[in-house]
């Protein structure tokens, strides 16, 4: 979800920005007269409404041809946006409160993802794994330990920092080390970390592989996190804002649809990821509510701001609709 850096999309979005007076405008109608557009998404569970609401015709019923593109991080929809190339982008809140500091003009138009707000095995999507007979038995226990995040200095390690610190432990005293998702559950095996920080379906198969739970930062570091959002680019939503209306109604539909149909987002998670079926019917599936936790995503930038991820305290207000 979550593997480029911040720094590496500023710079990025910052060459980009030279280019976008003569590249795409953004949205235009189609032949139909509808809007196309184009979204820069992460493949993950995350992001299983806007599929649905591209496979389902939410998107359609609001006069829109939605193209969903595969990136490889929330910072590729970054620059992406900024650019012009995609219309909309899906990041997590970490990432999007520091592109702001960096001066990226982009807006929150809708919420993406929500901690289930618990903690305990099998009740949220993310956690914190240990191998088996470990020392580790809580977040208070994880100071002292190398722990692995796909990405330093991003929603991982701050929430486990904000975790530890409510637990009572020594934040100052987390060591991470930065694994791709996908590699580890085989890192852990291994032994060359203590403990992995991992989100679905990396979870499951951890837990698979023999590793087990002891923290769930997203649950433990505030209440009913919101984890990640769709956004676009004040330029959009300044020349556009029926359509960014149209967008956020059917993107609103959707969670609305994922919350209550389970079902159907496993049964889309099958269409656009290559997680096992076997898996997918086993996941843990995040929350998906219509209405952004405001509260949280100030959580969240004070959290990085005390951890030394934003240099200066975060204006939440011009990132919010």
């Amino acid at each position: 979800m979550y593997r480029l850096r911040a720094a590496a999309a500023a710079a990025a979005a910052a060459l980009l920005l030279t280019l976008t007076a003569c590249g795409n405008d953004g949205s235009g109608p189609g032949g139909d007269g509808r809007d196309s557009i184009e979204i820069g998404a992460l493949s993950i569970v995350d992001t299983a409404p806007v599929h649905l609401a591209r496979s389902l015709g939410f998107f359609a019923e609001q006069g829109i041809d939605a193209k969903i593109t595969t990136v490889q991080g929330g910072a590729y929809s970054s620059s992406g946006v900024v650019s012009g190339q995609f219309d909309f982008g899906f990041s997590n809140t970490t990432t999007l409160l520091t592109a702001r500091e960096q001066g990226l003009p982009l807006k929150a138009v809708a919420n993406g993802v929500a901690s289930t707000g618990r903690a305990g095995p099998g009740k949220d999507y993310s956690a914190v794994l240990v191998p088996k007979g470990s020392a580790i038995k809580s977040a208070k226990d994880l100071p002292g330990h190398k722990i692995a995040v796909n990405q330093l200095k991003n929603i991982g390690d701050t929430t486990i920092r904000a975790a530890v610190r409510r637990a009572g432990g020594d934040p100052e005293k987390l060591e991470f080390t930065e694994i791709p998702l996908p590699d580890m559950p085989a890192a852990l095996a291994a032994g060359r970390v203590d403990a992995i920080w991992t989100v679905e379906p990396f979870q499951t198969q951890a837990i698979d592989q023999g590793a087990h739970e002891v923290c769930w930062p997203f649950a433990e570091a505030t209440d009913d996190l919101t984890v990640a959002m769709y956004f676009t680019s004040e330029k959009l939503l300044r020349e556009k804002p029926d359509l960014v209306k149209r967008f956020t109604a059917a993107v609103n539909q959707a969670l609305a649809h994922a919350r209550t149909h389970p079902e159907a987002v496993r049964e889309e998670l099958g269409k656009y990821t290559k997680i096992p079926p076997a898996v997918i019917r086993r996941i843990v599936l995040p929350k998906w509510p219509t209405e952004i936790n405001r509260p949280s995503v100030q959580a969240i930038a004070d959290f990085a701001r005390k951890d030394g991820v934003l240099s200066r305290p975060a204006d939440v207000g011009a990132l919010l609709p």
